[in-house]
Formats: structure tokens, sequence, C-alpha cells
């Protein structure tokens, strides 16, 4: 058995938000065995009960759905309130459902029939970008703050504050490649660059994923998103950062 626990200790816990009984039997069984804590429930009306009665570290939510209402919808309705980490599953294969659930807001997607190590592996990874923000970064750490155009991002703390003090709630996969950007600031980034810097793998870097995260994450930092003017598209390539990182 594997511990993943989160820093406090305690077992990550999962929910598994799929209408089909065998599959949420086998995840229950896999990822108890690896040391999660694990709730499962077949609807949307489960998934806000749990969620209401105790702590969720990341939800498994299938995209068909039965009761009216599908994954998409429910992922839009959780990511309205918290950026609570989401993986979408579906047993379609297809660039555009991936598109969609990615501009909704989910961090990752996986395609039934899904190999369970591969599911672990997702998990794992959205959890770890997830679990790297520290309660309070030391005072060294003043060099992963960075700030441009009155916004200010902490990397330590994962959090970005716009020029008036606002805190903008940011998903894992918009934060990773805001950083990649302010990091790599005036550099031409390809999409598959941004995919490997991001999440540590290429071999899933279609354009659209990419442009999908971008769009989404112009409309939070951009003042008018359809001219953007920090993010801008290099066309046939990928993206430059083109704000001026302020000491």
């Amino acid at each position: 058995m594997t511990d993943f626990g989160s820093a406090a200790g305690r077992a990550d816990h999962l929910l598994v938000v799929d209408d089909d009984a065998r599959i949420r039997q086998m995840l229950v069984r896999y990822f108890e065995g690896e040391g999660f804590k694990v709730s499962a429930v077949p609807d949307g009306a489960g998934m806000r009960s749990q969620l209401a009665s105790g702590s969720v570290d990341l939800i498994l939510l299938d995209v068909v759905l039965p009761g009216g209402q599908d994954g998409y919808s429910l992922a839009r309705e959780v990511r309205a309130g918290s950026d609570l980490p989401i993986i979408m599953l579906t047993g379609k294969d297809d660039v555009t459902d991936r598109v969609v659930g990615l501009e909704i807001g989910a961090d990752d997607y996986i395609a039934k029939p899904f190999h369970l190590r591969e599911v672990l592996a997702r998990v794992r990874s959205v959890l770890r970008r997830r679990q790297a923000k520290p309660a309070a970064p030391p005072a060294s750490a003043s060099a992963e703050l960075y700030r441009f155009e009155g916004w200010r991002l902490d990397l330590g703390r994962r959090e970005l504050t716009s020029a008036n003090g606002e805190d903008v709630e940011l998903t894992t996969g918009e934060f990773d490649i805001l950083a990649v950007f302010v990091t790599h600031p005036g550099r031409v980034l390809t999409r598959e660059m941004l995919m490997e810097l991001t999440r540590g793998r290429s071999w899933d870097a279609f354009d659209r994923t990419i442009d999908a995260q971008v769009s989404r994450l112009r409309k939070k930092i951009e003042s008018v998103p359809a001219g953007p003017r920090l993010i801008k598209s290099v066309r046939g390539v990928g993206y430059v950062f083109a704000g001026r990182i302020e000491p």
C-alpha cells in the first residue's frame, strides 16, 4: 500500500461521481488500496451532499450522468464556487469533449476504458501541483513573487492578486500556465513546451487543449480578452508573454 497523504498527514479524499456501479466499486477498491480515502456517488445530488459534509481533495467526475445534469454542468457548478481539482471521465476519446471540459475548468481528462495505473498517475500529478502550495512561504521566498502590469503572482502561495488587491481564483492548470509565462517573459513558447512545462508530459499535447487553457486565463487577467496585451498569440507557433515583469 502506498501512503499518498496530504501535508497534514491525513489521506487525500477522492470523490468519484459515476452512475456505473461497477466503475465506482473498482475505483473505490483500487484507490483505498493505494492509501486514499474514497467516497463514491452516482449523481449530482450525491456529489453536493459529499461536498457539503466533508473535505474533498479531488473529484473524479463522469461526463454522462442521470437526472438531467451531465458532468460538464456539475463541473461548472463546482468551479463557480471553488478551485477544487476535477478530473473528467468519459466514454468518448474526442478532442471536442476534452476541450469543453478544460474550458469549464477541469484539471485533466481521462477517456474510458482506462487503466487504473494511469488514473492513479493523473490523480497524483494533479494533487502534487495542488499540494505544492505551502501554508506560508519562508522569508527567502521573495524570488517566487512576480509583479507585472499591476498584478502580483505568488508562486509559493499559488496566489494571484489583481492591481486593486483582489484575489483571483485560478484552476491548477491556469495557474501553472501563468507561472510558466511569467518565468519565461518575452520567449515564444510552443503548445508542446507549455504542456511539458506545466504537466511534465507531452504525449497528449494537442493544440486545442492549451488554447482552451490560455483562453480562460486571458478572460481573468486581460482587460480586453479579445485583444490581449499580456499573452499574445504567435501564429502557427504558440504564445509569448508580453507583460513587463516589474522588479
